[in-house]
């Protein structure tokens, strides 16, 4: 039977323990900053971005990554005959999945592309319990339908600091940026079928965390809790918060904190925070 190994972008944001422990091959985006390309995990760090992001003279631009790369990483890893499952983030904010795809037709390697329907830490979860089925001698079917399942259990939650990144990416409109910072509006956004919703809207952040405060208590009354994230762009008092929270209800969870990847913070802005985790 042929060896399955995966590739995946790097807006998983998956550990280098992770990488090495399940032999997975990261195929890094981008981020123009003031007409110099920083290649993640590279170039630049998650740790690096938000200071270069906030002193930089416009919005940095995003890019996936060339359909190159992908080629180059299926055509290497099929010399032994094996097999490549690729998992991309969300089709939504990204074309990474058609780039995969296109690279996917140019390749002698047999090399099958998921779109996990998520990013970050929730993309994390789904490609590691794939990855645990692998090992077992499951198959790309058998890894996809983990994948589908762990996704149907998780949740991404993502509160915004500021609307100035959506503005100035053009996800907004100037105007209603422009009255929304002026009332100091916060939103709460959900990331579910493979889309991002507005989940609610305050005045200031105390109606932030009530709506945190109001998810918690949802997450304690559903279903047991597996794993939990928190990915955030120079969010620390928040984390603390949230953070602090979440080990009074989950004591036995060793909750993973980071700084999420520079196309997602690019998306979100300075300040943004985001809770992501799975269930039974």
């Amino acid at each position: 039977m042929a060896k399955i190994k995966i590739v995946c972008d790097s807006s998983a944001g998956l550990t280098d323990e992770e990488i090495k422990k399940y032999d997975i091959t990261i195929i890094p985006l981008s981020v123009m900053i003031d007409g110099t390309v920083y290649v993640e995990r590279e170039t630049i760090t998650n740790e690096q971005f938000p200071e270069m992001m906030k002193n930089a003279k416009s919005l940095p631009k995003t890019s996936q990554p060339p359909i190159g790369k992908f080629v180059d990483a299926f055509d290497k890893l099929g010399e032994d005959g094996s097999e490549v499952l690729c998992v991309t983030m969300m089709e939504s904010i990204s074309g990474t999945v058609h780039a995969a795809e296109q690279a996917a037709g140019m390749t002698k390697t047999k090399v099958t592309v998921y779109d996990s329907q998520s990013t970050d830490q929730v993309m994390g979860f789904e490609i590691l319990e794939a990855a645990q089925v692998i090992e077992a001698g499951g198959s790309v079917e058998d890894a996809i339908a983990k994948m589908k399942e762990v996704l149907s259990k998780s949740k991404l939650y993502l509160a915004i600091d500021n609307l100035d990144n959506l503005v100035a990416g053009g996800r907004i409109s100037k105007f209603a940026g422009a009255i929304s910072n002026l009332l100091n509006i916060k939103v709460m956004l959900q990331v579910y079928d493979g889309q991002i919703h507005i989940e609610s809207k305050g005045r200031g952040i105390k109606s932030m965390h009530k709506e945190w405060d109001k998810i918690l208590d949802e997450m304690a009354r559903g279903p047991k809790v597996k794993r939990i994230g928190i990915s955030h762009v120079d969010a620390g008092k928040e984390v603390e918060r949230l953070l602090a929270k979440l080990k009074e209800l989950y004591p036995e969870i060793e909750v993973t904190v980071r700084e999420t990847v520079p196309i997602i913070a690019t998306h979100t802005g300075m300040g943004a925070c985001c809770l992501l985790y799975y269930t039974e």
